[in-house]
């Protein structure tokens, strides 16, 4: 018998947050995860990541999706303003069928001048609805050089040493970037008031 669990009645007006959709299966060959990536096409979702096996295949809320946005557009701020160049790459398809391993992040970038770069410097994830394939583990095959997760207001910071992640206080690649005044202007109502407020904290 199957349990249908109803939410609360939500008042008229009230917003409530979208959660990530997400499937996990397990057992499936490098042929049919290229076969999925091929049915999906150019379409920015489902995200799919590959591991060892198993597939997963996550439609991002419009919560995740809002918060990716910013993050991106406060990072491109702050390279802005400290003359830092470098390019996103939003959902890359990483790929390396050797290591048995895919992903296409939130967000990532290439930082400096060369672009002709395999794969990105920097990947951002945002952990929206808990469960699914550790990331940290696809990207570490991936050689991706550091890994930000943003869970529950924060940002943390993972450099690859190695074959392995450290997690670490501050960006490697930004050292002088203060992530928690990043965070803090998510809030805004508009991502342009939020670049605009972010720019002006940065030049005080």
């Amino acid at each position: 018998m199957d349990l249908v669990v109803s939410p609360p009645p939500v008042p008229a007006g009230e917003y409530v947050p979208t959660a990530d959709q997400r499937i996990v299966m397990y057992g499936v060959s490098w042929a049919q995860y290229e076969r999925q990536l091929a049915q999906r096409g150019e379409a920015s979702s489902p995200r799919i990541a590959y591991f060892e096996g198993t597939l997963e295949l996550m439609s991002p809320s419009r919560d995740h999706e809002r918060i990716t946005s910013y993050i991106g557009c406060l990072v491109v701020t702050y390279a802005l303003e400290r003359g830092i160049e470098l390019s996103p790459y939003r959902s890359w398809t990483l790929k390396r069928r050797g290591k048995k391993s895919g992903v296409e992040p939130d967000e990532c970038y290439i930082v400096g001048l060369d672009q002709s770069g395999k794969r990105p410097h920097l990947a951002i994830e945002v952990i929206w609805t808990s469960g699914g394939i550790d990331k940290l583990d696809i990207y570490a095959r991936l050689r991706v050089g550091e890994v930000w997760f943003w869970k529950a207001g924060r940002i943390e910071v993972h450099l690859l040493r190695g074959d392995r992640y450290q997690a670490i206080p501050r960006s490697a690649l930004f050292p002088e970037l203060d992530l928690e005044l990043l965070v803090s202007f998510l809030d805004h109502p508009t991502v342009t008031q939020a670049m605009r407020a972010y720019r002006e904290a940065l030049r005080r």
